[in-house]
């Protein structure tokens, strides 16, 4: 055995030398070993083709998932409808005026003798209808019960028939007897099924409205407001509709048709409280019309305040 056991002889393993230190110019270009940012001309090349390749082919899958998807989409009309549709068959109601301030939520509050308070409101209005009454340029007929029309045809909605509701009344905002516009969200499709006789759980006022009309004009979507709650249905008294107390069914079939407009109802509050708040309830009436007055899940009605100060 040697005496210096092994000293001095080259170590078995040796510590990794530190990376040279590179200036910024030879980052960018190494002359020594021809790369740019640490890669040659043929390393940049070869990834410049697989990348290229990578996203020709990305591309190309997404362009066929998307002619594939669209290929199944009907510009006219939804691929589900009524029952198989998200939406289902229960059209809900909405009002105007609403409020673009979230938090006044459904409240409609003014003071008629304050022009800013209830010129808000009308304008408001104003916008909602405008539609309604610029209809130049559209394929409309003029429908009225017991005529025949196809479903692809668009009856127009005369907004001269809301009486002490028109734009020329202020929508009696400023007499302190505001108008609320009703009208039921679209459903591609649906049709209703109108009551043609008054039903029991039917307020009596309404009763005596369908009793009192032409059995021909009974087809129409029956609307009624009242009191939600009980101490509001003891302040429910001279309540107006226009232009009647529903909605014509021969305005229904939806089918997207251009230029079509939903129908609409007015309701007229003659002697609102004032200075306290009344919470109204609004109800559409068809056989095809499932009601709920819950309030985490309302169906077939919608709710609102009216404070007139």
């Amino acid at each position: 055995m040697s005496k210096n056991n092994g000293k001095g002889a080259k170590g078995e393993f040796e510590f990794p030398q530190p990376a040279k230190k590179q200036t910024l110019g030879e980052m960018i270009y190494n002359p020594q070993e021809g790369t740019f940012f640490g890669r040659t001309g043929k390393n940049w090349s070869q990834l410049l083709m697989f990348y290229s390749i990578f996203y020709i082919v990305l591309a190309a899958l997404f362009t066929i998932c998307m002619q594939g998807l669209l290929s199944t989409i009907n510009d006219r009309e939804p691929k589900w409808k009524l029952h198989e549709s998200l939406i289902g068959t229960n059209p809900g109601l909405g009002f105007r005026p609403l409020s673009e301030q979230t938090e006044r939520g459904s409240v409609i509050e003014f003071n008629g003798k304050k022009p800013a308070e209830s010129d808000y409101w009308i304008e408001l209005i104003d916008d909602f209808l405008r539609d309604y009454n610029h209809t130049e340029g559209r394929e409309m007929k003029h429908c009225n019960y017991g005529q025949t029309h196809e479903p692809s045809e668009v009856c127009v909605f005369n907004t001269d028939l809301f009486g002490d509701c028109s734009r020329a009344n202020n929508y009696g905002y400023k007499a302190n007897q505001p108008c609320i516009f009703l009208k039921l969200n679209k459903i591609f499709s649906w049709t209703p099924e109108v009551f043609d006789a008054p039903e029991k759980d039917m307020p009596e006022d309404l009763k005596k409205v369908i009793n009192g009309t032409a059995m021909e004009e009974r087809k129409q979507i029956w609307v009624s407001c009242n009191g939600h709650l009980s101490k509001d249905k003891e302040l429910f008294q001279n309540i107006k509709y226009f232009p009647s107390q529903g909605f014509p069914a021969y305005y229904y079939p939806f089918l997207n048709q251009p230029g079509y407009l939903s129908p609409l109802v007015a309701v007229q509050f003659i002697s609102p409280p004032k200075g306290q708040m009344l919470d109204v309830e609004c109800r559409a009436w068809a056989k095809n019309i499932i009601y709920s007055g819950s309030a985490r899940d309302r169906k077939g009605s919608v709710t609102f305040q009216i404070i007139v100060n």
